[in-house]
């Protein structure tokens, strides 16, 4: 019977699909924390208090990157390149998710709009974030080689959401409502589109790795496509909803340390 556990499972367990599994993670994490390093070089100065917080985000991303990598060399694996078709950071780019690369290589400041833009964008991917480390923390929190890292990671991302629903909102009662509100269902369908592409291309490679027969693909590829009927249909709203966290200054000290992994 297919489950989450039993997929992740399989794919954990091979070198080859482990391997590629953790490259693609540490690619988009690595890329996460050039970019949030690259908006807190360049935030506005009626906004510098933001960008402590904002090096705390891109600290945490880049720590997560080493973890994948160290996660690999434990079992003596080196990264291999990462497919474009499922370079999650590179495609929500392309699709106008996040801040253009031509912006953070510059060197002009960064507007106000733009410092929104950024934190909608990071609410709607932040979700997703959180969401699938939350389901590898509940199959996997105990494992002897993964458990720390799925945990670590996990806290990490629910403390980058809780930063972005505090900032957004800070940013909506000084009138900035209308704009985030837009952005971020703007964001959000372009986020699942985006999702859904890479989840089929993820477990095509899979899939050939682990030369699973016609029809077990066949029904992933149905599964996920389900998954982004609902999310079209109304999954996306719970991307776009602000409230106030229950984690207040989530990103307000530093990053925390990762030397067991790193």
């Amino acid at each position: 019977m297919l489950s989450a556990k039993s997929l992740f499972t399989e794919i954990l367990d091979n070198d080859d699909s482990f391997r590629l599994f953790c490259s693609i993670a540490a690619s988009g994490e690595s890329q996460g924390g050039w970019e949030n390093a690259r908006i807190a070089a360049l935030v506005p100065e009626s906004e510098r208090e933001l960008a402590p917080k904002i090096t705390r985000h891109g600290a945490d991303e880049d720590k997560h990157g080493r973890i994948f990598n160290a996660l690999m060399k434990k079992r003596g694996l080196d990264p291999v390149p990462v497919p474009p078709e499922t370079d999650y950071t590179m495609l929500l780019e392309q699709n106008g998710i996040g801040l253009a690369h031509d912006k953070l290589k510059a060197d002009q400041p960064l507007t106000v709009q733009d410092i929104v833009t950024y934190l909608a964008h990071s609410r709607v991917t932040e979700q997703r974030a959180s969401e699938q480390m939350e389901l590898l923390r509940k199959h996997f929190a105990d494992h002897p080689d993964l458990g720390r890292a799925v945990k670590m990671i996990s806290n990490d991302e629910d403390n980058h959401l809780a930063y972005c629903h505090e900032e957004l909102l800070r940013f909506a009662h000084a009138g900035h409502g209308r704009d985030i509100q837009r952005i971020l269902r703007e964001c959000a369908h372009a986020e699942i589109r985006v999702y859904r592409d890479v989840s089929l291309a993820v477990m095509a490679h899979m899939g050939r790795i682990l030369g699973w027969p016609k029809a077990k693909s066949a029904v992933l590829a149905a599964g996920i496509h389900a998954v982004y009927a609902y999310e079209r249909a109304a999954g996306w709203r719970r991307m776009v909803s602000l409230k106030m966290p229950e984690r207040r200054d989530a990103l307000g000290g530093p990053a925390t340390a990762a030397p067991e992994f790193a």
